[in-house]
């Protein structure tokens, strides 16, 4: 008798995400300048797809430790509003400190689960925005409807996931290695993950089945770039918590082995000029 694949357990598959990040906050915050150096400059052309200026009000959906709230709170300015939202309590703390450290008042921050932001008023915010957060959501286009919902007539929603997996190699390689030595199965159908969003066609659609129009999706190239495949095994060891679920059925031996065979892995993209790992993001803008 054939065995049943198993079903993907979305509640389950909440909790598991909510641990690692809770446990995997300090981490996240501590790498931020990486995180900026990374992402910044995709973050401000997803701001300007958003049609992000002074006086927004900004929704921030699965804000993480806050590095790119900051910068909407600072592109928005003393006159705009930023909530940020987040599954991890841990994780919006971090948040709220970084945009008081940097002296904005701005900035609220509200524990919440991305498929429930319609649980806020709705008509009410200018802006949407997710960054690296919808490809993990069970439910996207729940969660996108809803980002509708909390929108002011007119107001835009702009999201950033990563695009398929040939084009990041950094991520990529690292989950491939950890699949094979883990044994693990095939993601399971309606499973959320880093290149769930990667074909723009997928994206696209996901918005205007939303309810989203003036649809515009784009790519744009963001590669890792550190000093070398072990800094790079070293961000991600500390602060990927998927991967870490992923690797939880072997012992620790096993683990710190698989981490080895990564780093030799990443190694094919180091050079004269240090790592650079590739990467690639997918940009998605609608209008209510």
């Amino acid at each position: 008798m054939t065995q049943a694949t198993p079903k993907f357990d979305p509640a389950r598959f909440k909790q598991t995400t909510h641990a690692q990040w809770q446990e995997a906050a300090e981490a996240w915050h501590r790498w931020g300048p990486l995180l900026e150096r990374w992402l910044g400059a995709a973050t401000q052309t997803m701001f300007d797809m958003g049609g992000m200026t002074e006086g927004s009000r900004v929704l921030d959906v699965a804000a993480g430790a806050g590095e790119q709230t900051v910068a909407a709170a600072r592109r928005v300015g003393p006159a705009g509003h930023v909530l940020a939202t987040d599954l991890s309590s841990n994780i919006l703390g971090f948040a709220l400190e970084s945009a008081k450290q940097a002296g904005f008042d701005n900035v609220e921050i509200r524990e919440l689960d991305g498929e429930r932001v319609a649980e806020l008023p709705a008509d009410s915010f200018d802006v949407v925005i997710s960054r690296v957060g919808l490809i993990y959501f069970p439910n996207q286009l729940a969660a996108v409807r809803g980002m509708h919902s909390v929108l002011k007539p007119g107001g835009r929603l702009s999201v950033m996931s990563y695009s398929t997996a040939d084009k990041n190699g950094f991520f990529s390689l690292p989950v491939s290695i950890i699949r094979d030595r883990a044994k693990l199965p095939p993601p399971q159908p309606g499973q959320p993950g880093p290149f769930s969003l990667g074909d723009p066609a997928v994206l696209e659609k996901l918005l205007v089945d939303a309810g989203f129009r003036d649809v515009e999706v784009r790519t744009v190239e963001a590669p890792v770039r550190v000093e070398s495949a072990a800094e790079c095994v070293r961000f991600e060891r500390e602060s990927f918590g998927a991967l870490h679920q992923m690797l939880s059925s072997l012992g620790e031996a096993e683990r710190d082995e698989v981490w080895r065979d990564i780093e030799e892995a990443l190694q094919q993209f180091e050079g004269s000029g240090g790592f650079v790992g590739p990467c690639e993001l997918v940009l998605g803008a609608g209008t209510k």
